[in-house]
């Protein structure tokens, strides 16, 4: 990455910054705009810089389409590296290419360094506000970029970012022409799937390439119960695992590492070599299964399999000096603060495990435990119902021009829109296909499922920028 920057000032609504950046071949400029802490009082005015990144490379300004990518819950930079579908298809749209960075996440943070310090701070980080940035960014573009007045302007996003998207189409029809939610889990609220939904996916993926793989996973809780029974059996897993801490009480900081990083391997399961939080083979289950191959292994031969298997993940490339198991440094490039946060307030998950249909341990969610935990972390206590109540939850038949496109693969797709909500509202689904792969940059190992999306995917950016010039012009 290169970067060379000078600074200027359009207006007071923008600061400063025309940064030009390359990486990962993809070329833009990271600017920031003043946006409103708060968009739903007349109380403040105050404002923060958020960043946004822009590539006008094919933009003729003549009021072709606006791509705009709505940010996730992680620096901006991770989504312009990994959305290569946007710059794939730029060029033949004319397009200009924006993408926003979420409020609170990155560098967009509301109150610097003490934007996680107290709930009257923490509290502006929301969904709907960060929507709210996005409109009054997209108005600032339409105000100040040549030719983009008139232009229509294409929601982009995956994951959370997906369901950003598709909730700012509904939210303000008037402002995209059209959304494009790839994996976008916006029926995960509680009461809407089965809790286990999530862990039974990421099972299945692993029990598609062997039974024996899921089977001594499954085996694998009991057996660091036993081994850390005691104090030699301690330093013998610290040991051999090579943990960079050596291990103490119960396991349970181990268990919860390995718990992430199965539901990872199933989300990046990728057909070709990919870095996302890490560095992965192609196919990184099979190439995880491949160790896997013995459930009834005695426990200490059975985990010593296992962190062969798991070392395909934390060090495929064989630079790692020893097994980190602290949960928060798999994620440094998202902002885990910010979706812990969430997680305590909006979006609240609520997951389980039963062991039974799924390879974890069992772990039933029990929501008066949860919100004290949230409460004790934050300050604040979560909604179950907020998510159904803002965006509607299965009521969304009055949607338009909104894609939804999950691959069965994904351990989200169950939490997800897996069938037309309206006449222009529609699901693609991928039966072979990981999270956000369509959004990804095409790659010669990709499923013809993908292709035959992306090309799907063209078509409607193509159909919604006609219809946006044909309602101009009435």
């Amino acid at each position: 990455m290169w970067f060379q920057c000078s600074t200027f000032s359009f207006t007071f609504f923008i600061h400063a910054l025309c940064c030009f950046v390359t990486t990962m071949g993809y070329e833009y400029k990271m600017k920031t705009f003043d946006a409103l802490i708060d968009h739903f009082s007349f109380s403040s005015q105050e404002t923060f810089p958020l960043r946004y990144a822009v590539n006008d490379s094919y933009w003729k300004g003549d009021g072709g389409p606006v791509f705009f990518y709505t940010g996730n819950e992680g620096t901006i930079e991770l989504f312009i590296e990994n959305t290569g579908f946007i710059w794939e298809a730029a060029p033949d749209f004319n397009a200009l290419i924006v993408f926003a960075e979420h409020r609170y996440y990155g560098k967009s943070l509301p109150f610097g360094n003490d934007s996680f310090s107290s709930p009257n701070k923490t509290g502006y980080l929301t969904s709907l506000q960060a929507i709210a940035d996005f409109v009054d960014l997209i108005q600032f573009l339409k105000a100040n970029v040549s030719g983009a007045r008139n232009s229509p302007f294409i929601a982009i996003g995956g994951s959370y970012g997906g369901m950003l998207s598709a909730w700012f189409k509904m939210k303000y029809p008037h402002i995209i022409a059209g959304a494009i939610a790839s994996s976008a889990p916006i029926w995960q609220f509680a009461g809407m799937n089965p809790c286990n939904t999530f862990a039974k996916t990421v099972t299945a993926d692993f029990t598609r390439e062997s039974p024996e793989c899921s089977n001594s996973i499954r085996r694998s809780w009991k057996a660091i119960d036993n081994v850390t029974a005691s104090d030699e059996g301690r330093s013998w897993l610290s040991d051999s695992w090579r943990l960079c801490e050596h291990l103490a009480g119960d396991g349970a900081a181990l268990k919860e590492w390995l718990s992430e990083i199965y539901e990872d391997l199933a989300m990046m399961n990728f057909p070709y070599a990919a870095k996302f939080h890490h560095s992965l083979p192609a196919y990184p289950i099979k190439a995880v299964c491949s160790h896997l191959t013995d459930s009834s292994l005695p426990d200490r031969q059975l985990l010593d399999s296992l962190f062969r298997a798991v070392s395909v993940y934390f060090n495929h490339t064989g630079d790692a000096r020893c097994l980190d198991t602290d949960v928060a440094h798999l994620y440094a490039d998202l902002g885990t603060d910010g979706w812990d946060y969430q997680t305590c307030t909006e979006v609240v998950q609520g997951m389980c495990q039963d062991g039974v249909e799924d390879m974890f341990e069992p772990y039933s969610f029990d929501f008066a435990s949860y919100s004290d935990s949230c409460y004790s972390r934050w300050g604040v206590r979560p909604s179950l119902s907020e998510g159904i109540n803002l965006y509607g939850g299965r009521d969304i038949s009055t949607a338009a021009n909104i894609v939804l496109t999950n691959g069965l693969l994904d351990p989200w797709s169950g939490l997800g829109v897996l069938r037309n909500v309206s006449e222009t509202a529609v699901a693609l689904v991928m039966p072979d296909t990981p999270h956000h792969l369509d959004l990804r940059a095409s790659n010669p190992a990709d499923p013809a499922s993908v292709r035959r999306v992306r090309e799907i995917l063209r078509e409607s950016i193509g159909r919604w920028a006609a219809e946006h010039r044909a309602a101009l012009s009435e």
